[in-house]
């Protein structure tokens, strides 16, 4: 009989505890004022032009939360289709790049063939091509090659499946023309790995590195040292006549280079450059255009 009257007490304490914490909670909330949302009666073409006004203006959160808006409020038409492709670029322009892929993968996914899809891979592509490079890159200019090269395949990605696509796309040249600037970013990437092996006495893996960009890159620039870190790793191996075939193969296809001639393409006052600037990458020369602080030139 006391067991239970206990078990009794307890339940009641429980309720009342209870009790009181909803009534706080009531309470609380009456204090603050209710949240009026301003654009609860606009129409999709008022949440659109107000969304696009603010990207024009370059406040890309405001934009994002009205494209956001109209594309949960108006899910069918052409202006939620508008707002998810505007809103992938307002995401990119506020730095919020896992945003600004997944919305265009959305509209790839959702609209495959609307006419304005390789705008959806382009930017993509984009998205991908400076992710990783941040506020320093934009100003210097990093090379692409000393990056992940994970940020690369995936902008290659993007740029090849549009021109693949899309030959006839107003972005197809701009694409053709990244797309050898990060074949040549990639390559690179690979020979400095196997420059990297080499200089730590890895001579196998340098010389598979380095063979791997040959197959894999077969037509840029990277591939002259590629050739030349093959012939000295299978020389540190002992494998004569591997390192005599590429040996052969480098002076027939760079019978001027470097490792050939043996003359250095960097004068000797430039004490303070790297051997390898004019080499691979850097030799195809930046896409983009003179930065904005290169005023003098």
């Amino acid at each position: 009989m006391q067991r239970h009257y206990i078990l009794t007490s307890s339940r009641g304490a429980l309720r009342a505890l209870a009790a009181a914490f909803l009534a706080l909670a009531l309470a609380s909330c009456s204090l603050f004022p209710d949240v009026k949302d301003e654009t609860a009666n606009w129409s999709a073409d008022r949440l659109y032009q107000t969304a696009h006004e603010a990207m024009i203006q370059g406040n890309y959160q405001r934009a994002i939360k009205y494209f956001d808006q109209l594309e949960a409020r108006f899910p069918y038409g052409r202006y939620a289709q508008q707002a998810i492709l505007e809103s992938a670029f307002a995401n990119w322009r506020a730095n919020e790049t896992a945003a600004a892929i997944a919305a265009c993968d959305r509209f790839i996914r959702t609209y495959p063939n609307h006419p304005n899809v390789d705008y959806a891979y382009y930017l993509k592509g984009l998205v991908h091509f400076r992710e990783d490079q941040g506020l320093i890159g934009y100003v210097y200019e990093l090379d692409l090659s000393e990056r992940d090269p994970k940020e690369m395949r995936s902008s290659f990605a993007a740029f090849k499946e549009l021109t693949d696509k899309f030959p006839e796309s107003q972005y197809y040249q701009d694409s053709i023309a990244r797309l050898r600037y990060l074949e040549n970013a990639m390559a690179t990437y690979e020979v400095n790995v196997a420059n990297y092996y080499y200089q730590r006495g890895a001579f196998v893996a340098a010389a598979n590195r380095a063979q791997d960009s040959l197959v894999n890159f077969p037509r840029t620039p990277a591939n002259e040292r590629a050739l030349a870190l093959m012939r000295s790793s299978y020389a540190k191996l002992g494998l004569a006549q591997l390192s005599d075939d590429s040996q052969t193969i480098l002076a027939k296809t760079f019978p001027d280079g470097r490792y050939v001639t043996g003359i250095a393409t960097i004068p000797w006052w430039r004490f303070w450059a790297k051997e390898e600037e004019s080499y691979g990458v850097q030799a195809t020369g930046q896409l983009a255009a003179k930065p904005w602080w290169q005023f003098w030139d």
